[in-house]
């Protein structure tokens, strides 16, 4: 995606969790986004909610699109399940199907009680570079899934708040800061959506003084999350990634339905 790797992937597809949640039987929401380096489109990604007596799964999808596509082929497929527990959505699997080029990497991740369980790579990585800081197992206790993780059921708190996330290769913590409301409005929807900073704070599973690493830690986010129409949660609708290249917008263009 035009100089951005996966960590701005992470950074950018995985704010675009937006999903419905509902006691009803079989309820089913989805979402759509465009994604914009400036005012040039360069991805799109898409999101499809099943929700039946408070288990959920979730699929999603992202591809580069215009002048992005013609310079490089960069995909993904995503899934995760689990089940509403209070104010957390916690996932029992995770799984990333993510192509660059032609290259193409399986993340699998499986969740007990927020605790991971088990975490299987394929293509194996790697020996790992002397400045890799190692998962250990500490960190991979209550974390959530980088989807349903960015899902705040009604009477949980948006931000501020402190989202230790876990994606099969890293662990790190997104950090939310209250700023306020702002009105938006696309497909689906139109109302007030909450605004939140976002800081990126890696804690293991990278390479440590990496440029992009670096970057990521050094630069603040917006993520907007507005509230489904008839569903008891708020999820993601906009967001704001500054880049060495320019900032990264990400819009909801359906939320719902």
């Amino acid at each position: 995606m035009i100089a951005i790797g996966r960590k701005y992937l992470q950074a950018t597809a995985f704010l675009l969790a937006s999903f419905g949640v509902s006691q009803a039987a079989d309820t089913y929401h989805k979402s759509e986004y465009s994604i914009n380096l400036g005012i040039l489109p360069i991805a799109k990604a898409s999101f499809s909610t099943k929700m039946t007596d408070g288990n959920y799964s979730i699929t999603g999808s992202f591809n580069a699109a215009g002048i992005a596509s013609v310079i490089k082929d960069i995909s993904g497929r995503t899934a995760v399940s689990g089940i509403k527990r209070g104010n957390r959505m916690l996932a029992n699997q995770y799984t990333l199907v993510y192509k660059d080029g032609k290259r193409t990497r399986t993340y699998e991740v499986r969740y007990r009680n927020g605790n991971v369980t088990a975490t299987v790579v394929r293509p194996e990585p790697k020996t790992k570079p002397k400045n890799w800081v190692e998962v250990r197992d500490r960190d991979l206790r209550s974390v959530l899934d980088p989807i349903s993780g960015l899902i705040i059921p009604a009477g949980g708190r948006v931000c501020p708040s402190r989202l230790p996330i876990y994606d099969g290769e890293s662990r790190m913590d997104l950090v939310l800061s209250s700023k306020g409301t702002r009105p938006f409005s696309t497909t689906g929807f139109s109302g007030d959506a909450i605004v939140c900073t976002l800081r990126y704070v890696p804690k293991s599973g990278y390479r440590e003084g990496r440029a992009d690493i670096e970057y990521l830690k050094s630069i603040s986010m917006e993520v907007w999350f507005a509230k489904a129409e008839n569903m008891d949660l708020y999820a993601p609708v906009y967001a704001r990634i500054p880049t060495k290249v320019g900032p990264v917008y990400i819009t909801a263009t359906k939320y719902g339905g």
